[in-house]
């Protein structure tokens, strides 16, 4: 551990010592600069039967998604907000109401520029969902059951305008489990509300725009020094869009988690509908058709 904090505070201090330059005697305050808006996605549909010789069931589907970002550039001081809220649910007219989509999450990173395409920077990541969540009849997720959050201190570099690999060798994560029947599937003991991590997280983030197509990704990846750090965390989302008309969209969400710490429904092998609780891969995707539109400044 002291070998990883030596290291730490040598490349800060590398960093610190690149970047003093000699400033002009009168030069200007820099101007503060703010890119903000909202970006929404609606999808809705609906499926009604009846006497239908081919079978089927009826049911109403509804996706919603918002995107809200406001950042800030001042000479040599960048402050990135993001907050992402998604909620979408199949209501089947003869199995009921299934959530289809839940997600709450919250990302800010500061930095300061130390070289060029390199900051000093604090990250800070907050995501949980808004509804409750089942496996058959058995709750297995709620608001703040798991709240995850999270505050790195690295570098971030930015070798082209679209990409950006920020490194945070000293990163506090912190678990929360509010229901004390749900803490052992997150890891947590039932008398623990709150399970602290600390370790180093790598986090990329990339995003492609052509026309009307645009595509982004974010990558973290983390390592925890208190426990198993040979086991990496991996959470990985991409957010695809394609433009049909000025107002409707068609939408791809793909969401990837690994975590040792999580148990997952599993089927058991050889068993058509047999399910127990182990450690795997979670995946999510979405599509969806729907009215699209941002409010304020496109996001840079």
């Amino acid at each position: 551990m002291k070998r990883i904090l030596l290291a730490v505070c040598a490349i800060f201090t590398t960093l610190a010592l690149t970047a003093q330059e000699a400033a002009p005697a009168e030069a200007e305050a820099p101007k503060a600069e703010w890119n903000k808006g909202i970006t929404t996605t609606i999808g809705f549909s609906q499926l009604s039967l009846m006497q239908w010789a081919a079978g089927g069931a009826g049911q109403l589907t509804l996706n919603t998604y918002a995107d809200l970002y406001a950042n800030l550039t001042k000479g040599k001081i960048l402050w990135a907000n993001e907050l992402q809220a998604g909620y979408g649910f199949i209501e089947s007219f003869e199995t009921g109401f299934k959530k289809s989509d839940d997600r709450l999450i919250f990302d800010s990173k500061f930095g300061y520029k130390a070289a060029e395409k390199f900051y000093l920077s604090a990250v800070y990541n907050f995501r949980t969902q808004f509804a409750p969540g089942y496996s058959g009849d058995d709750l297995v997720s709620d608001f703040f059951a798991p709240a995850y959050t999270s505050l790195g201190l690295g570098i971030d570099y930015t070798p082209a305008k679209n990409v950006a690999i920020n490194f945070a060798p000293l990163t506090g994560k912190v678990t929360m489990v509010k229901p004390e029947e749900l803490r052992p599937r997150y890891g947590n003991a039932e008398d623990q509300f709150a399970r602290f991590e600390l370790g180093a997280q790598l986090k990329v983030d990339a995003k492609l725009e052509v026309q009307d197509f645009k595509v982004g990704t974010s990558l973290v990846l983390f390592s925890d020094y208190l426990n198993k750090p040979q086991n990496i965390k991996v959470n990985w989302d991409v957010n695809a869009e394609a433009k049909i008309t000025k107002f409707f969209s068609v939408t791809l969400r793909t969401n990837m988690i690994y975590d040792d710490n999580v148990l997952v429904p599993k089927l058991r092998k050889g068993t058509k509908d047999e399910y127990y609780d182990g450690k795997g891969i979670q995946f999510k995707e979405l599509f969806s058709i729907g009215f699209s539109y941002t409010f304020g400044e496109k996001k840079k």
